[in-house]
């Protein structure tokens, strides 16, 4: 599904590359570059606002949804209102540069048709960048996916303490705390002690397990109840640390969801 892209770093390098392009047709063969800057600079909303309405509001709510009819028409109508508006800002930029003793204005700003073009392509172009942009998002969540199927077949969490190899199936684990250099994984029967960081320790677990604070993971399936400071474990409440909630809240809400 086509969705906004939650990294500004790529509305950035799009919107460079619209004014990159409009320069380069619009901009290069004028004989004055403050004309075609005022012509570019008038266009470019024009264009970002016809690229990000078809790509995130016709292509996700009309096209992926399988509505062609409709999708097929509001397409049609943004059509017309983009060439509409381009010839608006045709009419005003030859009107106002003119007044402004702009006489050297290049024959292909009035040039309707690739107006057209040059914004659709444009468009196109944007969409193809999002999709590339999602199949490589998309990659990256099924090899993370890959990843914790195979935690989980290990079954188990396998540990030094007192110097000896200790496997502790996930099942049995309620939660993990940190104890400055060292971690006690929390258990049914007993507590497993580790030299070990938190953070490493974390990114071996299955998806089962949720950091909850700077000091505590705990395994989502042992979670009696929680609350905005709070989560049970067991008999335990853990806090939650505050740069953890907004995350927390979210991940417990989903999973209520689930299990509904």
């Amino acid at each position: 599904m086509i969705k906004k892209s939650g990294n500004p770093l790529y509305h950035i390098l799009y919107i460079g590359f619209v004014i990159l392009i409009l320069t380069i047709v619009f901009g290069l063969s004028w004989g004055n570059k403050i004309a075609a800057f005022y012509f570019v600079s008038m266009l470019l909303p024009i264009v970002l606002g016809t690229s990000y309405f078809f790509n995130y509001f016709l292509v996700p709510r009309y096209y992926l949804k399988k509505k062609y009819f409709r999708f097929g028409l509001y397409t049609f109508y943004t059509m017309v209102v983009s060439v509409y508006l381009e010839m608006i800002v045709l009419l005003f930029s030859f009107v106002y540069l003119v007044h402004f003793n702009f006489q050297h204005i290049s024959p292909n700003a009035s040039d309707t048709i690739l107006l057209s073009v040059i914004l659709y392509l444009l468009v196109i172009m944007g969409a193809l960048l999002l999709m590339a942009r999602q199949v490589k998002e998309k990659q990256l969540i099924i090899q993370s996916l890959l990843e914790d199927q195979k935690k989980r077949e290990q079954g188990a969490l396998e540990l030094t303490s007192n110097r000896k190899k200790v496997k502790i199936p996930y099942s049995d684990i309620i939660f993990i705390e940190s104890l400055s250099d060292y971690i006690k994984v929390n258990t049914l029967e007993e507590g497993v002690v580790s030299k070990e960081k938190i953070s490493h320790l974390y990114n071996r677990l299955p998806d089962s397990f949720l950091r909850i604070h700077r000091s505590f993971i705990v395994n989502k399936e042992k979670i009696k109840s929680f609350s905005y400071n709070e989560v049970l474990v067991g008999n335990t409440n853990l806090n939650i640390g505050r740069s953890y909630r907004q995350a927390v809240k979210e991940e417990l809400k989903m999973e209520n969801n689930k299990s509904q």
